[in-house]
C-alpha cells in the first residue's frame, strides 16, 4: 500500500535536503527509500532528508529532554544513502526555518530556538544573514591522518576536528589544486577512523586575514552524500583548523567560501569550554507529494 509522503525541499548554502513532518515518529523510512527519494535523476534529489519528529517519539530523543526539556523536535537527519548523520551545520538552520514556516514552533528576534540531535541539543537563533546555530563544543581529534584524493600528486596531512561528527581538514596550496581535485571519488584516509569522516580541501586567501577576520575557501566531500556544495559543520572545521594552524594571533572570526555561497563562522567562550557559531541563509524552494 503506497504511503503518500508530504515533503518540502529546502537548502543552505546549496547543501539540499528533503523535510517532512513526522510528529509521532510513525514514519521511519528504510535506507532504501531515502536513496531513492534524494536521487537526483529519479527522486526529489537531495544530499539528505530531515524528518522533524518529536524528541518525545524517538528514542535517540530522550538524550536530548534530559539535556533541555526546552528540545520538543529532534531533527532526524538522514545522508543521501540512508545512512544516519549525528549533525548538520546547514541543514538544522533549514530545519528551523521549515518547523517555523509550517507553525511548528516559533522564534522571534532574541529569541532561541532548542532543537535535539543526536549529537545534543542546540541552539538556533535569527541572523542578518537568516539563522545561527550554536554548534556547541569541538575537539581536536588526535593523530595525523594522510588524505589521498584523486587529481592531488601525492598524499597529504589531515587534521581530525570533530563537531559532533568527525572531519578531516587538509591545506591545499593554492585555488587552482582546490578546482583540480576530484571529489566524486571518496578521498582515502590512512588510518581510516572508525566511523569515516568528512573531508575538506581548504585554501587560505591573500591576505588571510582582513580587519581582524579570517577568510577561507573550501570544498568538501560528505561521508555518506558525496562532493556537496556547503557542509555547515564541515565550515566550521575548516575555519577551527586554520585558526589552529596560524597560530596563537588568529582571528575567531571567520568567512567561509563554498561552491554554494558564503557561512559565517564565530568562535567563542562558553562555561564548558570553546562553542562554535555557524551563521547563514536558510531557504525552502518548494513542497509537494510522493508516492512512496
Amino acid at each position: 500500500m503506497a504511503t503518500d509522503l508530504h515533503f518540502t525541499k529546502g537548502h543552505g548554502t546549496g547543501n539540499d535536503f528533503v523535510l517532512f513532518t513526522d510528529p509521532d515518529g510513525a514514519l521511519d523510512l528504510s535506507p532504501e527509500q531515502i536513496t531513492a527519494i534524494c536521487d537526483r535523476h529519479f527522486g526529489i534529489g537531495a544530499d539528505g532528508t530531515i524528518r522533524a519528529v518529536r524528541s518525545a517519539s524517538l528514542p535517540d530523543g530522550a538524550a536530548a529532554l534530559a539535556e533541555d526539556p526546552a528540545a520538543e523536535w529532534f531533527m532526524d537527519y538522514r545522508n543521501a544513502d540512508g545512512s544516519i548523520a549525528e549533525m548538520c551545520g546547514n541543514g538544522i538552520r533549514v530545519f528551523a526555518r521549515y518547523l517555523i514556516e509550517n507553525n511548528l514552533a516559533t522564534l522571534d528576534p532574541g529569541e532561541t530556538l532548542v532543537i535535539g540531535t543526536r549529537a545534543g541539543v542546540r541552539d538556533v537563533q535569527r541572523s542578518s544573514t537568516g539563522f545561527q546555530v550554536d554548534l556547541g563544543r569541538w575537539r581536536l581529534d588526535g593523530g595525523e591522518v594522510l588524505v589521498r584524493a584523486k587529481n592531488l600528486s601525492v598524499a597529504r596531512p589531515g587534521l581530525g576536528i570533530n563537531m559532533g561528527n568527525p572531519h578531516v581538514v587538509v591545506a591545499l596550496a593554492d585555488h587552482t589544486e582546490l578546482a583540480e581535485a576530484d571529489l566524486t571519488f571518496v578521498p582515502q584516509l590512512s588510518p581510516e577512523p572508525a566511523d569515516g569522516a568528512n573531508v575538506e580541501l581548504v585554501v587560505p586567501h591573500e591576505p588571510l586575514v582582513r580587519e581582524g577576520v579570517g577568510y577561507i575557501s573550501m570544498r568538501v566531500h560528505e561521508r555518506g552524500s558525496g562532493e556537496t556544495l556547503s557542509c555547515g559543520t564541515g565550515v566550521a572545521a575548516a575555519a577551527l583548523a586554520t585558526r589552529y594552524w596560524a597560530g596563537e594571533k588568529a582571528p575567531s572570526i571567520w568567512r567561509v567560501d563554498v561552491p554554494g555561497g558564503t557561512l559565517g563562522v564565530r568562535m567563542f567562550a562558553a562555561e564548558d569550554g570553546e562553542h562554535v557559531a555557524l551563521s547563514g541563509p536558510a531557504e525552502l524552494v518548494f513542497s509537494g507529494v510522493l508516492s512512496l
